[in-house]
């Protein structure tokens, strides 16, 4: 009889342990505000603003990707350009006569759109959360760092390291965790914990 072994990932070290795992408890809190939810109920706004908790859950996972890709490629995974003759603070007026796709993007982002599921939503949350342990796990040093992108909301010749990355994507994701947690008490007076 033959037996095969599946290789394992290698270990992590206690530092990348450490923030993965406090990434992971800020995306349960995250994603436990939609526990019990119909679809409408995820793409329902029940506040002033425009947020969904369908929505934030779908924001989150597009920034981690983007980041992600970032850590691994550089600033250009992360481009921002504007149409010829468009300036940012055409954009920022909402004054632009095109409107570069990255930033319809964005805002689609923070939308339950028509075709979008919970249960779809999560699922991808979930593929991009393991591509972060992936690239985590082999990333050769978390202090490997690239310029950050040229965008009005970057300091100009900022740089970013894997380390600071993961920091950022804690804080985002700890951040939207109570968003949604106002979301989800609004909705139905339940709350992620």
């Amino acid at each position: 009889m033959t037996t095969t072994t599946t290789p394992r990932p290698p270990a992590l070290d206690a530092e990348r342990a450490d923030l993965l795992a406090t990434l992971a408890t800020a995306r349960a809190s995250l994603t436990a505000t939609a526990r019990g939810l119909s679809d409408e109920q995820a793409g329902t706004r029940p506040t002033v603003s425009a947020l969904c908790l369908g929505g934030l859950i779908k924001h989150v996972a597009a920034v981690e990707e983007a980041w992600m890709a970032f850590a691994t490629e550089g600033p250009s995974a992360m481009r921002h350009d504007l149409p010829d003759g468009v300036t940012w603070a055409d954009l920022a007026a909402g004054t632009a006569r095109e409107v570069p796709q990255w930033a319809i993007d964005h805002r689609n982002d923070f939308r339950m759109l028509p075709g979008d599921t919970l249960d779809g939503v999560l699922a991808r949350y979930a593929k991009v959360a393991a591509r972060t342990e992936e690239i985590i796990a082999s990333v050769p040093d978390l202090s490997a760092a690239h310029p950050l992108p040229e965008a009005p909301w970057y300091e100009p010749g900022a740089v970013r390291s894997v380390r600071g990355v993961l920091a950022h994507l804690i804080s985002e994701t700890a951040q939207h965790a109570g968003h949604a947690d106002i979301l989800r008490e609004t909705l139905d007076g339940q709350t992620s914990t």
